[in-house]
This record gives C-alpha cells, sequence and structure tokens, in this order.
C-alpha cells in the first residue's frame, strides 16, 4: 500500500473548516478553496521525469498545462544555453483515443491516475531522438521538433521503450511483447500465449503496486537479449469489482490476490529480439516466490535476479547465464527477528564484477561493496540510506546516494568512495527535503527540492553540488508565480518531538494561525500511520495545509512507530500488529496537543486515507471522546481482503496466525464507534476494493452506530479531479463544520 494522493501529495491532504470562524478570520489574502485545486497549479509548475540525454547536451521533462493542470507536454532545454521549448505537444499530437483499462490501472498504481498527454519517454542512445508513447500510439521525435509516427499495429500499448544500444523499440500489445526493428520498421510478436490469464512482459499486480516494479522486461546492454517475465493470473482468486459510474455500471472480474490466498505463477525467460530463442531461468524448486528485481550485468553476460520468498523473511540475489538459464546464489539477505526483508533499487553492477548493495543487515539501511565473495560496509551509522535513487561514478570510484545523515527531517545527496570508505560529502544544502538522480556515468544530477515555505525547485548540478542552471526555479518571491498573492498570509511550520508510549522519540509538525493570547484553536490532526512512509520532513506542504489553518485551524501530524527511515527496530514494531503501537503513538500526539494551553482540547478532528483511513477508525475505536470527529478515507477494514504481498510483510500469513488478523480488523469493534464519523470511498476503488467500505457500513448499521458517508461513482483510489476535488473537501468542510462547532 504506496501511500496515495487524493489532489496533492498526503502532506497536503488537510481540510476542514468551522465556516463560521472563517467567515470571522478570512484574510483578503487568504487563499480560496477553488483556487487550490485550479489551473494553474498554485504549487507552480510540477516537472516530472526530468532527464538529461545521453551526450549531456539536452535536458527533457514533462511540464503540465497552465491551462491543464493535469496535461503534460514534453519540453526540452539546451544545457549550453539554457533555452527551453516545447518539443512535444500532446494536444496537437495526441488523438484522444481512450485509454485501455490495463494503462488506467497502471496509471492508479503508478500514482499519476487522472494525469493526460504525455506520461513517459525515451531516450535514444545516441542523443538524436526521443520515443514518446501517446494516445495508444508511438513517435519518435527529432530534436528539431519533427515527429513521426511509427509504424505500429493500431491498438493500445504499454510500457514502450527503446532497446539499450538504439536497435528496436519494443512495447507490450494484447498481453504479449513486440520488438520492432527501427531501421526497417518491422515489427513481431516475439512471445508465444499471452492470452486470458496469461500476459508476458508485464509486472504483475502486486508488484506494481507493493514492489515498485512496473518493468515487465528488460533489454541487455548490447540489445542481444531480452529478460522477459510471463505471470499466469489463473490460480489468483476473483474480486467481482463493480465499477458503478454516473451513467451504468460495470462489473470487472479482477484477479486480486487476497492476504493467504494464491499469487500469480511468475516465470523468467531469456530471449532474442527476435524471438526464436527462448531460455528458462531456473527461478528454484519452490514456484510460490516473488520476482523482485532484474537487472543485467554491464557485459550483458550474467543476468542478476532478485527472488524473494513468500514469507519475505530472505531475499536471495541469483547470477544467471542468459544462454542456458542456470542461475546460482551470490549471497542472501535474511530479515532480523520479527522482522521482515525490504526491497530497494541499491542493486548497481560495477564493470570489475563487484556490485554497489543496499542492505538493513545492520539495523540500518546502508551501502555495501560486494566483491570476490565478500562484503565492505561503505557506509554505517543510526541513519538511513534511501533505497533507490542511488549512482555510481565508476572513473572516480564515488557512488552517490541520498540519505537523512544530517537530519532524520532532511533528506540530502551524498556520496563516498567505494574503493576507499571513509569520510561522506554532502553536496545539497540544510534545511531542504531533496530529491536526485544522475547521470548514467555519475557526472551530473537533477535535484529536486522543497522546504515548508518553498515548493518544489528542481536544477541541474555538477558532481560536486554546484548549480549549473535551473529546470524549474518556482520561486514564491516571484510576483507571477501562483501562490505569491497568497504569500503575507503564509504559516511556517514548526518542529518538535516527543516521547511515545515506551519512550521511543516521536518527531511532529505543526502550523498554527497567529496565535491570540487566551484564545483556544481548534485542531486538524493529519495522520497516515502506516509503514514505508515518513510524513513529517522540512519539505513543502502544500496549500491546502495554508487554507485550513487561515481559516482558524492549527495543522498537526506525528509519525509513529512503524514508519519509514527510523530503522528496522523502528517500523518492525507492526509486525504481526497492524493497528496496534501506531494508534497508541498517534493517541500520544493527541495528548500532546491537549497540554497545550493554545488548543482546545474538544474541538480535534482526526482525518486520514488509505491506511490512514483505517488508522481514524481504529484511533476512534480505541480511545472514544478523544476526537470530536474523525474522517476516513477508503480505509482497509479487514486485512483479509487487502493483497499478499503487503499485507504478508507485516502481518505474516492468515492461514498460519488468524489471531493477528483478528487484533487488527475493525469491523468486530465498529460498535466501540462513538463519536462523529464520515466514511469516504472511490466506487472503482481497484487497490482497496469497495468491499473494505460496504463491510464497515453493514457492521456499523447493526449495531446502531450513526455515521455519514459520501461514495463516488466511478472514482478509483484516488478521488479527484476537476468538481471532484472540491466536492470531495466541500463534504469534509460540511461535516466538520456540524461537528466542531466553535463554543
Amino acid at each position: 500500500m504506496r501511500k496515495w494522493v487524493t489532489g496533492l501529495t498526503m502532506a497536503a491532504i488537510v481540510i476542514g473548516v468551522n465556516m463560521r470562524e472563517a467567515q470571522a478570520q478570512t484574510q483578503a489574502s487568504s487563499i480560496p478553496l477553488e483556487r487550490v485545486f485550479a489551473s494553474p497549479a498554485i504549487d507552480g509548475p510540477a516537472p516530472r521525469a526530468v532527464q538529461l540525454s545521453p551526450d549531456g547536451k539536452f535536458l527533457t521533462m514533462l511540464r503540465n498545462r497552465d491551462t491543464d493542470r493535469e496535461r503534460f507536454d514534453l519540453w526540452m532545454m539546451d544545457t549550453a544555453t539554457g533555452v527551453w521549448r516545447m518539443l512535444v505537444d500532446s494536444q496537437k499530437l495526441g488523438s484522444g483515443a481512450a485509454l485501455s483499462e490495463a494503462e488506467k490501472m497502471q496509471r492508479e498504481r503508478a500514482r499519476i491516475g487522472g494525469t493526460k498527454g504525455i506520461v513517459s519517454y525515451d531516450w535514444a542512445p545516441d542523443g538524436r531522438t526521443i520515443l514518446v508513447p501517446l494516445d495508444g500510439d508511438l513517435f519518435r521525435a527529432r530534436l528539431t521538433g519533427e515527429v513521426e509516427k511509427l509504424p505500429a499495429a493500431a491498438g493500445p500499448k504499454l510500457n514502450a521503450a527503446l532497446s539499450p544500444a538504439g536497435k528496436f523499440a519494443s512495447y507490450l500489445q494484447d498481453q504479449n511483447l513486440v520488438v520492432m526493428e527501427l531501421a526497417t520498421g518491422k515489427a513481431a510478436r516475439i512471445t508465444p500465449d499471452g492470452a486470458g490469464t496469461v500476459h508476458w512482459g508485464e509486472a504483475e499486480f502486486v508488484a506494481q503496486e507493493e514492489m515498485a516494479r512496473d518493468q515487465g522486461y528488460w533489454w541487455s546492454p548490447d540489445d542481444a537479449y531480452l529478460a522477459v517475465e510471463r505471470f499466469d493470473e489463473a490460480p489468483v482468486g476473483i474480486v467481482t469489482r463493480a465499477a458503478i459510474g454516473a451513467e451504468g455500471t460495470s462489473i470487472v472480474q479482477q484477479r486480486y490476490p487476497k492476504a493467504g490466498t494464491p499469487n500469480a505463477l511468475v516465470e523468467l525467460y531469456v530471449l532474442d529480439p527476435a524471438g526464436q530463442k527462448r531460455v528458462k531461468v531456473d527461478l528454484g524448486s519452490d514456484p510460490d516466490i516473488y520476482l523482485a528485481r532484474v537487472d543485467w550485468a554491464p557485459d550483458g553476460k550474467t543476468l542478476y535476479v532478485q527472488r524473494q520468498n513468500r514469507a519475505q523473511t530472505q531475499l536471495d540475489l541469483l547470477a544467471v547465464d542468459p544462454k542456458t538459464g542456470a542461475a546460482r546464489v551470490l549471497f542472501s539477505e535474511k530479515a532480523a527477528p520479527k522482522s521482515w526483508v525490504n526491497l530497494s533499487y541499491g542493486l548497481k553492477p560495477l564493470a570489475d564484477g563487484s556490485l554497489i548493495w543496499w542492505s538493513e543487515r545492520d539495523g540500518h539501511g546502508h551501502l555495501y561493496r560486494w566483491q570476490a565473495g565478500a562484503f565492505t560496509q561503505l557506509t554505517e551509522g543510526a541513519w538511513e540510506v534511501a533505497p533507490d535513487g542511488i549512482s555510481v561514478d565508476q572513473k572516480r570510484g564515488r557512488v552517490y546516494f541520498q540519505g537523512n545523515k544530517d537530519d532524520p527531517l532532511e533528506r540530502h545527496l551524498y556520496w563516498v568512495d567505494y574503493r576507499k570508505p571513509g569520510a561522506i560529502t554532502r553536496l545539497t544544502e540544510r534545511g531542504w527535503w531533496n530529491t536526485a538522480s544522475m547521470d548514467a556515468s555519475g557526472t551530473r544530477a537533477i535535484v529536486g527540492r522543497s522546504n515548508p515555505n518553498q515548493p518544489r525547485q528542481v536544477y541541474l548540478a555538477d558532481a560536486d553540488g554546484k548549480r549549473i542552471a535551473w529546470v524549474q526555479e518556482n520561486a514564491v518571491d516571484d510576483p507571477k508565480h501562483p501562490y505569491h498573492a497568497y504569500l503575507a498570509a503564509h504559516r511556517t511550520r514548526t518542529f518538535g518531538t516527543i516521547k511515545g508510549p515506551d519512550g521511543t522519540e516521536l518527531h511532529w509538525e505543526m502550523i498554527t494561525p497567529k496565535l491570540e493570547p487566551g484564545k483556544r484553536y481548534p485542531v486538524f490532526f493529519q495522520h497516515y500511520g502506516g509503514p514505508h512512509s515518513q510524513t513529517v520532513s522540512r519539505a513543502w506542504g502544500g496549500a491546502l495545509q495554508q487554507y485550513l489553518v487561515q481559516h482558524g485551524y492549527i495543522w498537526f501530524q506525528i509519525d509513529n512507530r512503524g514508519s519509514a527511515n527510523r530503522g528496522v527496530a523502528f517500523e518492525s514494531a507492526i509486525w504481526h500488529a497492524m493497528g496496534s503501537v501506531e494508534v497508541q503513538d498517534q493517541l500520544a500526539g493527541a495528548a500532546y496537543l491537549r497540554t497545550l494551553p493554545f488548543v482546545d482540547p474538544k474541538r480535534i478532528a482526526t482525518y486520514g486515507w488509505s491506511y490512514g483511513g483505517y488508522m481514524t477508525l481504529k484511533m476512534l475505536q480505541a480511545a472514544p471522546g478523544t476526537f470530536a470527529a474523525g474522517i476516513s478515507g477508503a480505509p482497509v477494514t479487514k486485512w483479509e481482503l487487502y493483497d499478499t504481498h503487503y499485507t504478508e510483510r507485516y502481518m505474516g500469513d492468515p492461514r498460519t496466525v488468524p489471531e493477528a488478523y483478528a487484533a487488527s480488523g475493525v469491523i468486530a469493534d465498529a460498535a466501540k464507534i462513538n463519536d462523529p464519523l464520515l466514511m469516504i470511498h472511490g466506487m472503482s476503488d481497484d487497490n482497496v476494493v469497495l468491499e473494505n467500505g460496504t463491510a464497515m457500513y453493514a457492521a456499523l448499521q447493526a449495531k446502531d452506530v450513526p455515521f455519514e458517508m459520501m461514495l463516488y461513482p466511478g472514482q478509483t483510489h484516488r478521488v479527484g479531479g476537476p468538481g471532484i476535488s472540491e466536492h470531495l473537501w466541500h463534504t469534509i468542510l460540511g461535516f466538520l463544520d456540524r461537528n466542531l462547532k466553535a463554543e
């Protein structure tokens, strides 16, 4: 369950206001709710997929339009002159064809549902052309601005890519892998039997949703081979999902692997580009495993495969001979007691045969070099290296990585010498939350950053962190910036810590209105609470937080045990115990709020979405009377209804630990809720299926527990879009107005 956004980032999903107070307190410079969702985006442009050309002469990105914040076009900057121009206009080039169901679901799982126009592109190795998929067609754009349509068969296509040596384009069509020879335009389906429940070259549901793997085929560096996944969903149970829309209902027979039930059967093959030779990779005797990651050695002679067991307590790195499919285990990662093995994108094969590897084997996420059968630790300490965004400059012997060495609330770009590990050099400025990606040789970085007072900026830096050029300065002090008009009312964020029930230090953040002596304020207490997520950070939170504060609310959130970037022990506190320690820690946050002289303890509302929606229900059940109202968006209500890879990682198999599942659910304790409750769900949700909501609605009704409910026809796990976002938050506004009246 990766965090979902409903309008903006989870850190920005905060709304609620007592309308009577709003009328009294609204300032001329405050933000109208409608402006939060209007175009151009109030946070400024939101570039995506920023890349450097292979020769470094150009920088490209997907930029959303001022007139339509959801539509993206391809833009290019000359790195020598800094001049920008639109390279591909999605509106002029696109056909407007409807997306296939498969592509819709891929976008949902990639958290870009609702996005229009261009969502991905791929540079040719020679840096002269770019492959652009759009509306089911494939286009090749030249740097001059000329665009040609490739002669691919009509119909929806997925996961288009150019081969590393530039000879081929490849894509998925009708559940098979197609390879096109670019010199001739000749295309051929190279997989034999994709149909029905069988898919080639595609990532299965849990890989996309829970494993951060959206790829299902991988080219070798010399174009000689493709490693291709084949999965068969026949063993997977069917969820009859009624995709209820505004003008009708379609019934979707969705293959959904609920916890404790069979997964898709996954195999891996090595094929040549013509599909004439096909070798099956030996993944071991146990078919009930996860294909976690696939990588090629730089010389294309070895295929590295990460194989994870069903219990997620062991991760094996296999070295595979692509000619025979024979595999051997190089090494294994094993979980700490009462824990699991987290996946990463930290494997980087080097030209000398050694490997850079990310591991939590010492209790924290760190980098290692594996060489000649032995590990050398490159980073260490009570801090975390991020499990992705790792790059290598083999000429200088540097590994670039992101981490929180300087502050658990910040993320920075660092490097360390992998040949002589020791000193670690930070390349980004303190006080910011940074993300970064390097070019293939580790010579330049694309850095994105934000802080509580500045929306995301993007710049190009050299290998020592020096800024070369702005990609998107997005400065709010520019009078032309959409947020500039509201700066006078902007309130900055404060940070602090409290001790949790077991003495663990917990980080919180807060934004307050300008406090008046003797006055007590209501609180909008936001939470997520789930694993693999950090919500308290020195990053931009978004305009919705400010909207709330401008209308008299204190905004507050706290990171509980079980959340990310604090080490194995901190995260493993929820092992076989979801809905326990994280609830206790959030309630400790509420108790802290009640000690503050400017907080009205009778007017604290709590809100969460997805795992946060589950937490709302758990918190209301655990501590009746603590909150004046609770809002539960798209909650899991019974973990047996959620998918295998996520749920079993933390909760184990329900067939062997049913007592853990019984304790974690919310349905049996429905009668314990006696505070005002609003439940919200998209009626076409394919992630947290609507059955989670209806099961809880029925339980509340059977116990005569009053609650309010809002369902959204046609909406998935992401409830949002033009008009819908405004309706969602007006619904929340009205609920809070009814239940948090000013005294």
